[in-house]
C-alpha cells in the first residue's frame, strides 16, 4: 500500500488517508480490492491412508517431506474426522458438505440387480461444490476417484472420468501422469479454477516404484507393510509435483490448498484376510479412529495462520470453507462450519462435538440410508462413543486422548458418560433427519 506525500494533503484528504490506514491495520495489513479475482482452489484427497501415517503427524518411518512442508505452511487440524469411513460415501460428503444420510450416497455399491446409474441422481440433486462454484464463474477439473459416473454429474466443467465404477480413466492420475492437471491450469488463466486431485494413492494395489520399496523393505519388516509405507511416500511425491507447478506458475498466493484423507487404513499383515480387504478391522469401514480420523490442512497465503489447531473438525466443513473463501454463500443444507476464521487465528470453532455414521459396503436399499446403517458415533472433547445399531443396548466408550487407538473400552465403568453421549448422538440424528 503506497501513500501520497503527507505535506500535500488537505484536511478532507487527511481524513481519507487516516481511514485507509485504520482499515489497513484492522485487516492485518492486507486490503483486497472489491473486484479482486477470487482464489483458485486445489483440494488434495489421499485415499486409504492412516491418520498417523505422515511425518507431520509423528510417524517415525514413513517419509512425507512435501506434505510436511505443506503442513508447515498451513493451518493444521490434527483432530479431523470423516463421518463415514468408506470411500464413496466419504468422497460424496467432501464434495457436497453433507452427511451420507443427506446425500444418500452411503454405500460403495448398489444391491445385486440394481444398476449403478440408479444412484447417480443423488449427486445431481446434492449441493455439489463444482456446481456451486460454477455459478461464481469457476472452471473445475475432476481427476482420480469419482464414483458418480460422468464428471458433469457433480458439476465439474472438465474431468477424466466419464463412466465406470469409481474413476475409470481418472485413476491414472498420480500413478502414471500429472499432465492433465498442468494442462487444465494452463488452459485459461483468466478464470479461477477448482481442482479435485483424488488419486488412488496410497490405495491398493500397493505397487510402489522399486526405488521406494527398496527403501522400506528392510529386514524384520513385513513386506505388505513395507509396500504400504512406500505407497505413502509415492503419493507424497505426486503432491509435491502439483504444489511445485503452482509455484512455477506463480499461483501460490492466489490459491487456497486443502488436504484431507477419504478414510483411514491400518495395514493387515497376516496371511488371511480379516475384513473385506487387506486392512485391519479397526480401520476402513469401521467406527474407530483408524478409519475415521484424518488431518486437515488449509493453506491460503495472507489469510490462514500457520499453526496447529485442536478444534474438532469434520469433512462436512470443507465445502463451506471453500465456498466462503470463494465468495459463495453455503446452502442451508450444509451443516458444517467454515474453518477460515479459526484457520486465520481468530478464535475457536463454535462446536464441541463431531458426529458420524457407518454403513454397509454394499447397499441393502439405495433410497433409505438408515436401512444400511451399522453404527453411529460422536466425539466430544477427549471422549468418543460408538453406538451399535444391531444391538441398541451396546455401546463402546473411549478416551481418545489417553487411548488414541481405542484399545480400552470404558463403557462398563462410565454409565453416566455413555448415557450422556448416547443422548447427544440421538439428538444429532433426530435433528439431522428431520430437516
Amino acid at each position: 500500500m503506497s501513500l501520497p506525500k503527507l505535506s500535500s494533503l488537505s484536511k478532507s484528504n487527511w481524513q481519507i488517508v487516516a481511514s485507509a490506514i485504520v482499515l489497513f491495520l484492522l485487516t492485518g495489513g492486507t486490503v483486497q480490492a472489491a473486484d479482486a479475482k477470487p482464489p483458485n482452489v486445489v483440494l488434495i484427497v489421499a485415499d486409504d491412508q492412516g491418520w498417523t501415517d505422515f511425518g507431520f503427524m509423528g510417524h517415525k518411518v514413513i517419509q512425507t517431506p512435501r506434505l510436511d512442508r505443506l503442513a508447515a505452511e498451513s493451518a493444521v487440524f490434527p483432530n479431523g474426522y470423516v463421518p463415514t469411513s468408506l470411500c464413496r460415501a466419504s468422497l460424496a460428503t467432501i464434495l457436497t458438505g453433507t452427511y451420507a444420510h443427506q446425500h444418500k450416497i452411503c454405500c460403495n455399491d448398489p444391491p445385486d440387480g440394481i444398476d449403478r446409474a440408479a444412484m447417480h441422481p443423488f449427486i445431481k440433486q446434492a449441493p455439489a461444490l463444482p456446481r456451486l462454484l460454477g455459478t461464481a464463474g469457476y472452471r473445475s477439473l475432476q481427476t482420480g476417484k469419482f464414483w458418480e459416473g460422468h464428471f458433469s454429474n457433480a458439476g465439474f466443467t472438465a474431468g477424466m472420468t466419464t463412466k465406470g465404477r469409481h474413476g475409470e480413466d481418472g485413476l491414472v492420475i498420480g500413478r502414471e501422469t500429472m499432465q492433465p492437471l498442468y494442462d487444465f491450469i494452463a488452459a485459461d488463466r483468466a478464470k479461477p479454477f477448482f481442482i479435485w486431485y483424488a488419486p488412488m494413492l496410497p490405495h491398493e494395489p500397493h505397487n510402489p516404484p522399486e526405488r521406494l520399496l527398496t527403501k522400506y523393505a528392510v529386514d524384520g519388516r513385513n513386506l505388505k507393510l513395507a509396500k504400504y509405507y512406500a505407497m505413502c511416500e509415492w503419493f507424497d511425491e505426486t503432491c509435491g509435483k502439483l504444489l511445485d507447478y503452482l509455484d512455477e506458475q506463480r499461483l501460490r498466493d492466489d490459491t487456497i490448498v486443502l488436504f484431507v484423507v477419504d478414510n483411514g487404513w491400518i495395514q493387515e499383515t497376516g496371511e488371511v484376510r480379516t475384513t473385506r480387504g487387506n486392512f485391519a478391522p479397526k480401520s476402513k469401514l469401521s467406527p474407530y479412529d483408524g478409519g475415521l480420523r484424518t488431518p486437515v490442512l488449509v493453506r491460503w497465503p495472507g489469510q490462514t495462520k500457520v499453526g496447529r489447531y485442536e478444534d474438532l473438525v469434520s469433512t462436512i466443513d470443507l465445502a463451506p470453507t471453500i465456498l466462503t473463501a470463494c465468495g459463495v454463500t453455503p446452502p442451508a443444507a450444509m451443516p458444517g462450519l467454515s474453518l477460515l476464521e479459526t484457520a486465520g487465528g481468530k478464535g475457536r470453532l463454535s462446536r464441541d462435538a463431531v458426529f458420524g455414521e457407518i454403513y454397509v459396503h454394499t447397499a441393502i436399499n439405495i433410497d433409505t440410508p438408515a436401512l444400511n446403517l451399522t453404527h453411529r458415533w460422536v466425539r466430544t472433547g477427549d471422549w468418543k462413543l460408538i453406538s451399535f445399531e444391531e444391538a441398541p443396548s451396546h455401546a463402546e466408550l473411549y478416551n481418545v486422548k489417553t487411548d488414541p487407538f481405542e484399545e480400552r473400552d470404558l463403557a462398563s465403568q462410565s454409565a453416566d458418560k455413555v448415557a450422556e453421549l448416547q443422548r447427544r448422538i440421538n439428538g444429532w440424528w433426530d435433528a439431522a433427519r428431520s430437516k
